[in-house]
């Protein structure tokens, strides 16, 4: 087992996989899950040859539950920056998705840029800029559907987990969708291995955080990816206006793809990945 021991006494689960010589591509998990929801990525890019890391958010899967605060985007991206200090990564890929995707946001802007350790970034269904409706965010999710959220969560987290993962996170409640039960039971898995305080807590985190300035500051080529029949994180006021914020941005929409698109469409992300990364 590997980790990194945060100043907070919290300590950060992380793999990393592959020759140690190899430009890393690093991978930031979407809220509840863990590093292993990129199994299909790191395997993948590990047969390419890549040096492939991923660390498991602070809460969730085997990092510490850690009894105070720290469910924010800052203590996300100063983890994600501990482990890239820790394994000393440079020229790196970092890789987002869903809040992953805002972790990774406030990761390159705050630490990995100013560094100098970044090479590319890539938002997967990301959340940034910001989900939550507000006066000045008027295409947003309304704050109610967060709080039913919380409500569902404390309520009965476990069943909650298995309505989002059989439900709208791969498009499983669609016509026609192609059920994978397996998929379904590892998501699940992976959200219970968490604390239920950290995946509350982070509810306000991936949906109240306004992340624009954040994606203003990015200057690396960023590739934004975004299914259209995202049934959490709306597209078009997602994707679009991370490409109109971000300086060096490129925007591939993929028509008929959930948010979970990296697992249940793995053959066409990572190929679309592989290419932006060998440009």
């Amino acid at each position: 087992m590997t980790f990194v021991k945060i100043k907070d006494g919290t300590e950060i689960f992380y793999k990393d996989w592959g020759p140690k010589d190899a430009q890393p591509l690093v991978f930031h998990h979407g809220w509840p899950l863990s590093s292993d929801d990129w199994d299909a990525q790191m395997l993948f890019f590990l047969a390419q040859g890549y040096r492939v890391v991923a660390h498991d958010r602070r809460g969730h899967g085997r990092s510490t539950q850690v009894l105070s605060d720290g469910h924010d985007m800052d203590h996300y991206a100063a983890d994600a920056s501990a482990v890239a200090e820790h394994l000393d990564l440079k020229n790196a890929v970092h890789i987002g998705h869903s809040t992953g995707g805002g972790e990774v946001a406030r990761y390159v802007a705050k630490y990995g840029q100013p560094q100098g350790r970044v090479a590319k970034a890539v938002l997967v269904s990301a959340v940034p800029p910001l989900m939550v409706k507000t006066e000045s965010n008027p295409g947003g999710t309304p704050i109610e559907v967060f709080d039913g959220f919380r409500t569902a969560l404390a309520a009965n987290r476990s069943q909650f987990f298995l309505d989002l993962a059989s439900g709208p996170f791969y498009g499983f409640n669609r016509p026609g969708a192609k059920i994978s039960q397996g998929i379904i039971q590892n998501w699940w898995r992976q959200g219970m291995m968490g604390g239920a305080k950290a995946h509350y807590e982070g509810i306000k985190a991936f949906s109240e955080t306004d992340q624009t300035e954040d994606l203003k500051a990015i200057t690396v080529p960023t590739l934004v990816l975004q299914g259209d029949d995202d049934q959490v994180v709306p597209y078009k006021d997602a994707s679009l206006l991370q490409a109109k914020l971000l300086k060096n941005s490129s925007l591939k929409v993929y028509t008929g793809f959930s948010h979970g698109m990296c697992t249940v469409n793995a053959d066409v992300i990572n190929a679309d990945l592989l290419t932006f990364i060998r440009a």
